[in-house]
Order: structure tokens, then C-alpha cells, then sequence
């Protein structure tokens, strides 16, 4: 076996084990709250190559509203999809888009970037 081939088993290894720790491995998702004001709750999420936090914890029976405060130009984040809530909204139409969130009951709401490949999601608890 030479040397070149020794590489290219090297190189193929390597790659094989950053492909199965990226979509199988445990990532540390960050959880952000939300501040309350005048009995209004707000959280930010920033769009930045995915969505930071990805989780938001909402307080149940508090009005709530996200924003979304776009820095990434990527096309896929170009779009936020809450799918159980029926909202799709453009982020490049401005640098803060927000959108409300129904606290009333205890959920989950899920959201995705437009090509549902970044993902994300708001606990009303």
C-alpha cells in the first residue's frame, strides 16, 4: 500500500466519522427565555447560519411575541415556517420581523427555515 493510498483511507475515515457525528451525534441546542413587560413577553431569536437559541421557553397566559432578527443572507433562512400556527414570513423584508405566539394553552410550536432545514422551537409552558 503506498503512501497516497494511505492518505486517501485516512481522508475517507475522517470523513466518514464528521458526517456520522454531524447528523447523529448529541449537539448542544441553547434554550432562551423570554423578558416580560407590561404583561407582554418578548423573545429574540437571532438568524444567523441557524436560529439562536432554537428553543424559546414562553410563559403560559402572557401575550408573546419573537422577533427574528435577521443576519444571515442565506436563501434557506430567508423564510420562517411555523407550521401548526399557519405562518410563513419573509426575514429579508426587514432586519426585525416579529411574529405572535398564541399563550393561552400549554404547547409546543415548532418552526423551520423555508427549505425545512434548520429547525427550532417555542414551549408555551
Amino acid at each position: 500500500m503506498g503512501i497516497g493510498q494511505i492518505i486517501a483511507l485516512v481522508v475517507g475515515l475522517a470523513a466518514i466519522v464528521f458526517i456520522i457525528w454531524w447528523f447523529f451525534g448529541k449537539h448542544q441546542e441553547s434554550v432562551g427565555t423570554s423578558t416580560i413587560v407590561n404583561d407582554e413577553q418578548n423573545a429574540t431569536i437571532v438568524v444567523n447560519g441557524g436560529y439562536s437559541p432554537a428553543t424559546v421557553v414562553l410563559k403560559k397566559g402572557v401575550p408573546a411575541e419573537i422577533n427574528f432578527d435577521m443576519q444571515d443572507s442565506t436563501a434557506c433562512l430567508s423564510h420562517v415556517v411555523f407550521e401548526q400556527l399557519g405562518v410563513n414570513k419573509d426575514l429579508t423584508k426587514q432586519k426585525i420581523t416579529t411574529i405572535k405566539i398564541p399563550t393561552d394553552k400549554a404547547a409546543t410550536y415548532n418552526y423551520a427555515c423555508g427549505m425545512d432545514m434548520f429547525h427550532g422551537k417555542v414551549i408555551v409552558k
